[in-house]
């Protein structure tokens, strides 16, 4: 569900269908500011929009989603350094041609060697590492992958898995150099991709020059992009107002930033989107107080998820499962579903008391209240919604006190486990249940934050991620969420909306509504002021 906000009447032609003849102009560098400071320039190693936004223009995937269609889908995804690619008949075994003439940033050429020193990497089965891993899960059921020759490769499955070209097509998944340590990768990345790394100077700017052996012989149309770190969301949006940035971050602007935004200027062009983006928390269930199911049953019942979305989105969210509410996504539980679940039933005061008793029932009161720190990250998108949460869980004998923490030590700070509660906001790279299922809730994935663990549920995700029938699929799909629902293993509050502003003259840029990871190639980006 998408909302144009064209601010003064103007016309922003931004919709890109392949084939559509403009007068693109090449150009210019593109001027973003950027939320926060990256963990490193590894996506492969991230999980963040922080570092995915600036450095996928940097590299390439074997497949992608078209950068020009708004709803990823398995009918969106478009050739890259794969020219083509086939299944066999039983779907375990997917080959692909390879495009011919690619080099890498520093001249090497780009061969099927490349793609299986990737997947060999992200299975850890090279002597080269990964210090963080945070997609495994997405590969688990691959077997091996094997080279033909320099231009064919071919992943081999244990088992069918008709996802697996959608997580290839994510911004998460491109495809990394033989010959480049993991190390350099996270301060230093080559690519093939349309731009090339030029400088990442921590907490001030990241610097891309255009690649001019990009193997697109017309692209990009940018010479460059330059993202400023300004970590004072209010601060960077009154920049870009003045003119000092083309574009927003994706996605960085409020439906209350918006609104202001429009009161101060008549100049710009504002899109609001869904992007498979929601606020979520996380509970320590290894340890007090969490380890008690009747307090886990209790947080649950003491949300007020309206509340979330008038105080922070001016209504502009919605309220769902563990994935995407349909519309923009594709998955997502039915409103009549979803009604039926514990906590999601429309009377709060009723839920709330009955989460007061299970507090009490555990030893809490008003006069023995339980405390407790809500752990987040130091962005608007975090700290916003845990300051209603702090005020919400008073409502059941918690008093809590706020602890930030910054985006460089944020995932490694969950990966401890050091936190009884923290109030997380969870993107899903693909809208597809094996990426939401397999990353968010398996019982070794690293992105498992809060240790969720049910051998039981998790033997369901093999079988739905296996299952070719979609609405078979489907119903076992909606089937799994309602069961993690009902368990609160990592239990939703909103899905979120929010906008993203570019001056009038930037042109080709499209939001993508089901992932906020997969449309920053910039490569068909271009500036109409030169």
């Amino acid at each position: 569900m998408r909302s144009r906000i064209l601010i003064g009447g103007m016309i922003a032609a931004m919709l890109l269908s392949s084939g559509t003849a403009l007068a693109q102009k090449s150009g210019g560098v593109l001027r973003m500011f950027h939320r926060d400071n990256p963990p490193s320039t590894s996506i492969h190693e991230e999980s963040t929009a922080s570092t995915v936004v600036p450095f996928m223009p940097v590299f390439n995937n074997l497949v992608l989603f078209d950068q020009a269609t708004a709803q990823n889908s398995a009918q969106s995804i478009v050739p890259d350094l794969a020219e083509s690619w086939s299944w066999n008949d039983d779907g375990t075994e997917l080959t692909f041609k390879l495009r011919q003439g690619v080099h890498w940033h520093d001249g090497l050429p780009f061969t099927s060697s490349d793609v299986e020193c990737t997947f060999n990497l992200l299975a850890a089965r090279t002597r080269d590492k990964l210090r963080h891993n945070p997609r495994a899960a997405w590969y688990r059921n691959i077997n091996y992958v094997h080279s033909a020759n320099d231009h064919e490769v071919t992943i081999y499955l244990n088992r069918p898995q008709p996802s697996l070209l959608s997580l290839l097509a994510s911004g998460f998944s491109p495809i990394y150099p033989c010959h480049i340590p993991a190390s350099q990768m996270r301060t230093r990345p080559v690519g093939t991709g349309p731009f090339k790394f030029d400088s990442f100077i921590p907490f001030e700017r990241i610097k891309l020059v255009r690649n001019p052996d990009y193997w697109k012989p017309d692209r990009p149309y940018l010479d460059g992009i330059e993202f400023t770190i300004v970590n004072s969301s209010s601060t960077a949006l009154l920049s870009f107002i003045a003119g000092r940035f083309d574009m927003t971050f994706p996605w960085e602007v409020t439906i209350p930033q918006l609104k202001d935004t429009k009161r101060r200027t008549s100049k710009v062009a504002c899109e609001t989107t869904s992007m498979n983006n929601n606020t979520n928390l996380l509970v320590n269930r290894d340890a007090a107080p969490f380890d008690n199911p009747d307090i886990r049953r209790a947080l649950t019942l003491a949300l007020d998820r309206k509340a979330f979305i008038s105080a922070l989105n001016d209504g502009e969210a919605e309220i769902g499962g563990n994935l995407q509410p349909s519309g923009d996504g594709m998955w997502g539980l039915p409103p009549e579903k979803l009604a039926t679940i514990d906590g999601y039933g429309p009377d709060i005061e009723e839920n709330r008391e009955r989460g007061r008793a299970l507090m009490v029932k555990a030893g809490y009161s008003p006069e023995r209240p339980l405390a407790l720190k809500v752990v987040t990250r130091g962005i608007a998108l975090y700290k916003s919604p845990a300051q209603i949460l702090i005020d919400q869980l008073k409502e059941i004998h918690i008093h809590a006190s706020l602890d930030v923490v910054e985006t460089s030590h944020w995932f490694t700070r969950l990966s401890r486990k050091d936190y009884a509660i923290a109030l997380n906001t969870t993107g899903n790279g693909v809208d597809d249940p094996d990426q939401a299922f397999y990353e968010n809730f398996s019982c070794r994935s690293e992105r498992n934050h809060n240790g969720y663990c049910n051998p039981e549920i998790e033997r369901l995700f093999d079988l739905q991620s296996a299952e070719l029938d979609i609405e078979k699929r489907r119903e076992l799909v909606w089937e799994i969420d309602s069961r993690l629902l009902a368990d609160a293993a990592r239990p939703p509050i909103m899905w979120n909306r929010a906008a993203t502003c570019w001056q009038p003259y930037v042109k080709g840029y499209v939001a993508h509504v089901n992932s906020m990871y997969n449309g920053f190639r910039f490569e068909n980006v271009w500036l109409d002021r030169f």
